[in-house]
């Protein structure tokens, strides 16, 4: 049996277990309650995250955006639509194809720049979503680079099964605890610029590196540089001197 074939067997298992429909409504539900908060920021053209400090990587991405104009709008606007595609059962995989750039591009962003507010709940929001795009592979399958694609054959009527799915919720498991770790091993042994300038400095705390941390804070909160500027200042300067005992 191929890949596929496997794949697609396991897909109608799922497909017809009642714990992993509940599981698919409660995916929505979240996605959809995230995204009509951030894009209902935008569309009354309030600045998204307006606590964060201009200067921060992060603030001055969002800044900027926010004076894009309508653009701004219509990302806001694109995230209000996906909410509501998604919460209507016959337009879930439209709006799952909607919502799927928009967080992928977030997640990448809060990596990029390491901003604490998205740096988890992003990549579990885009891990949530290739879940809706999974659970809607019946209907996907026709647009993805398959040979002679067949349909998925589910009954016309499902008697949902109410066994918990152990190895469906073990691999959902397993994906979300690495997705989760996907930000923190990235940043495992770097530092982080942080959301204020004292919670910046606290990193550095009982480390030989307060002085260089402090400049590295003061260079991002205080100066507005760049990330990466600051973090190869910060790279190439020396350890803090042992006072003598």
């Amino acid at each position: 049996m191929s890949f596929l074939n496997r794949f697609e067997k396991f897909y109608i298992q799922v497909k017809q277990n009642r714990w992993v429909l509940w599981f698919s409504y409660f995916n929505r539900f979240a996605l959809a309650v995230g995204f009509i908060a951030a894009g209902y920021v935008k569309i009354v053209d309030e600045r998204f995250a307006s606590g964060l400090s201009t200067l921060h990587p992060m603030g001055s991405y969002l800044t900027a955006f926010w004076h894009t104009g309508y653009y701004y709008t219509f990302v806001g606007v694109a995230q209000v639509i996906a909410s509501i595609l998604l919460l209507i059962p016959r337009t879930v995989t439209l709006g799952t194809l909607l919502y799927f750039p928009i967080i992928l591009n977030i997640f990448i962003l809060s990596c990029a720049v390491r901003f604490d507010g998205s740096l988890i709940t992003a990549p579990l929001m885009t891990l949530s979503c290739i879940f809706l795009l999974y659970w809607n592979y019946d209907r996907l399958k026709f647009i993805l680079p398959l040979k002679t694609p067949k349909p998925i054959k589910l009954p016309s009527t499902i008697h949902y099964s109410k066994k918990f799915p152990f190895k469906f919720f073990l691999i959902a498991f397993s994906l979300f605890v690495f997705t989760a770790n996907i930000p923190v091993a990235m940043n495992m042994y770097m530092v982080m610029p942080r959301n204020t300038e004292l919670y910046c400095n606290e990193q550095f705390i009982g480390t030989n590196r307060t002085t260089a941390g402090a400049e590295f804070c003061d260079c991002i909160h205080n100066e507005g540089n760049s990330l990466n500027s600051c973090l190869k200042n910060y790279e190439i300067a020396p350890n803090d001197i042992p006072s003598p005992r």
